[in-house]
């Protein structure tokens, strides 16, 4: 049996029936985050091991040390571990919840049109925070250790804590997970009929300037991690319009072969 959307549901459930659905989705997208942080949390030191791997291959072999200067700092900087590998873990049970209860609302060709950036979304963010993971911060890490030395007579060296460096990690990793979003939001607004492929293509020279903006301020105060991520942004904003540009043929080509049938139909009316 062939896979087929259905049009808009024919419910007509009252106000208080919505509350109790919308309330019972956000119990279970609760108890999905709840069991997914219980499990990261017993997991946290493997975690933190994995998301201190590019530090530690960034000093020489056998040097290099975290540091925390707050009796309470390791057992929190756990805590952060765990809630944010737990929202990463239980998302696709969060995005089902949150689908199953706007889809009824929906009509199929709405649904149609959703989906694929329902997919789209956690891919694209996992592309951005395995850039900022695998190349900036190794890049960058090793941009900033080549500081140390003597300086006026004195060792300067570096001791990050471990507050100060899960603060970085995660600002590198949403940064570029969040900002590799942009495509998605720039589809859904041309989708909604808010911007054309015209209007965005003409608006270039702006976006340029908002993206070197967006990446100063987003990422750490160095010229490597801005420029990369700067340029990524810049070739997927040429990738939007290349997909705008597809996707408003196929709808001027779907558009034109509804009116030719609703022609065929009038003229073979009676």
């Amino acid at each position: 049996m062939a896979f087929r959307i259905q049009d808009i549901d024919d419910s007509q459930a009252p106000l208080l029936d919505h509350l109790i659905e919308l309330r019972t989705r956000l119990l279970r997208a609760l108890f999905a985050f709840g069991i997914a942080f219980a499990v990261c949390f017993y997991y946290a030191d493997r975690i933190f091991a994995f998301l201190v791997e590019p530090l530690t291959k960034a000093f020489p072999p056998g040097q290099g040390k975290l540091i925390y200067t707050k009796l309470y700092e390791a057992f929190f900087v756990e805590v952060k571990i765990a809630i944010f590998a737990a929202f990463f873990l239980s998302f696709p049970i969060i995005a089902n919840q949150i689908w199953a209860f706007v889809a009824p609302g929906l009509y199929a060709k709405e649904k149609k049109a959703f989906l694929p950036f329902l997919i789209a979304t956690p891919v694209l963010f996992t592309m951005g925070a395995a850039l900022a993971y695998y190349v900036v911060m190794p890049t960058a890490f090793h941009f900033f250790l080549g500081f140390e030395g003597q300086k006026g007579g004195l060792k300067l060296e570096a001791l990050p804590g471990t507050g100060d460096y899960l603060a970085l990690v995660m600002q590198f990793i949403l940064a570029f997970g969040i900002s590799f979003l942009m495509p998605v939001l720039l589809m859904l607004l041309n989708r909604a009929g808010i911007i054309t492929r015209a209007q965005t293509k003409g608006a270039r020279r702006y976006a340029i300037v908002g993206i070197f903006i967006i990446a100063a301020v987003a990422t750490p105060p160095d010229v490597i991690s801005q420029l990369l991520l700067a340029v990524p942004l810049l070739l997927l904003y040429e990738g939007t319009l290349i997909l705008m540009w597809f996707t408003e043929r196929r709808d001027a080509r779907d558009k034109a072969r509804e009116d030719a049938k609703a022609t065929l139909q009038s003229t073979a009316a009676p």
